[in-house]
C-alpha cells in the first residue's frame, strides 16, 4: 500500500459492530447489528473510503496527479474524493450531473473549497460517461490523469469492500447494504462466507439493471444474494414523512444518525420486512452503515 494512504488510514477511527436493542426486534426474535462504517472518518466515511482506497493506490502507483470522476450535486463519492485529494496533494475533477444552479449545494461548495474542478454536464452527457470503466478509458484523458467511474465502481474497489466484511468477527445469517451502483454489494458477495445471504436495497427507482452490473463485477458466480427494489420511496434521494419519522425514532432509540438516501431507506426496509415476518426467528442480521451523513444537509432531517 502506498505510504501516504497508510498514513491517512492510520488517522481513522474503528468501525465498530453495534447491536440494536429494540422491543420490536425482541418481539420477532431477530438479532440486528450495525457495522458502523460511518465512524471511520467525519468526511471520508463508510463505503466511500472502502471503494477509494485501492483505486487511489493504483493511481499513485501510476504516478497520476489528477483523479477525475462523476456524480450528482450531493455526491458522497465526489465529496470524499475531493477531500482525500486535498490531503494527498492530488488534483481532482468532477463531472456534475445537471445544469449549474445560481447557488451551489453545501456538498459542491465543500468540493470546490477543497480544490476540485467542477464541470456541469447535461443528463445525456452524464449517461454517456457511464460507459467508461477503465482508468485510462475516458476520451482525451492524459497520461497523468486517472478516471474513476461513478461511485468508484471499479474492480479494485471490491478489494477494499472485502476488508469491511473480513472485520466482522461474529457469525451471522444475513448481510445487508444499500445500493447505488452495486459495487459495495459485489465486494461483499465475494468476501462473505458461503452460508450467508446478502441483501442489497436499491436507493433508486427502476434499478433492475443493478443485478446485471453486480454480476459483471463478481469474481465468481453466486446465488446467495438479492437486490430489493421496493424501498426507493419514489426514487433516488426522494423521501417521505414516514421515512423521516422512522429515522428520527431510530436515532432516539439506537443513538445512531442515519441519512435518507441510502442507509435510512435500508433500515426502514429492514424494519418493515421484519414486521412482515420475512426473516426467520433467531436469525442474526448485520446492516452496513455506509456513511454519507453530509448528505443530510440537503434534507429537512
Amino acid at each position: 500500500m502506498h505510504p501516504d494512504l497508510i498514513n491517512l488510514e492510520n488517522t481513522f477511527q474503528a468501525s465498530v459492530l453495534t447491536k440494536i436493542d429494540d422491543p420490536l426486534l425482541t418481539e420477532f426474535s431477530i438479532e440486528l447489528w450495525m457495522k458502523r462504517d460511518d465512524l471511520l472518518h467525519p468526511i471520508i466515511s463508510g463505503n466511500k473510503w472502502r471503494k477509494l482506497k485501492y483505486c487511489l493506490h493504483h493511481a499513485l502507483s501510476l504516478n497520476a496527479d489528477t483523479i477525475i470522476s462523476m456524480g450528482g450535486a450531493y455526491s458522497n463519492h465526489l465529496h470524499a474524493l475531493a477531500y482525500t485529494g486535498k490531503l494527498l496533494g492530488l488534483k481532482t475533477q468532477g463531472f456534475i450531473r445537471g445544469e449549474q444552479s445560481s447557488v451551489l449545494t453545501p456538498t459542491l461548495m465543500d468540493m470546490q473549497d477543497w480544490g476540485m474542478e467542477l464541470t456541469f454536464i447535461s443528463r445525456s452527457e452524464y449517461r454517456t460517461l457511464r460507459q467508461y470503466k477503465d482508468p485510462q478509458g475516458l476520451p482525451d484523458i492524459k497520461p497523468n490523469q486517472y478516471w474513476l467511474p461513478e461511485g468508484g465502481a471499479q474492480l479494485l474497489a471490491l478489494k477494499g469492500v472485502a476488508e469491511l466484511v473480513n472485520e466482522i468477527d461474529v457469525s451471522y445469517d444475513i448481510l445487508c447494504v444499500p445500493c447505488g451502483t452495486g459495487t459495495t454489494l459485489a465486494g461483499m458477495i465475494d468476501a462473505a462466507p458461503q452460508r450467508v445471504t446478502l441483501l442489497g436495497f436499491a436507493a433508486l427507482k427502476h434499478a433492475e439493471f443493478l443485478a446485471t452490473d453486480v454480476k459483471a463485477l463478481l469474481a465468481k458466480p453466486s446465488n446467495q444474494w438479492d437486490i430489493n427494489l421496493n424501498y426507493h420511496l419514489g426514487g433516488f434521494a426522494k423521501t417521505t414523512e414516514e421515512l423521516i419519522r422512522f429515522m428520527n425514532d431510530f436515532e432516539n432509540k439506537a443513538g445512531i444518525l442515519l441519512e435518507p438516501v441510502y442507509t435510512g431507506k435500508m433500515m426502514f426496509a429492514l424494519y418493515d420486512l421484519i414486521k412482515n415476518n420475512i426473516f426467520k426467528p433467531g436469525q442474526r442480521i448485520i446492516a452496513i452503515h455506509t456513511g454519507g451523513l453530509q448528505g443530510n444537509r440537503g434534507f429537512n432531517v
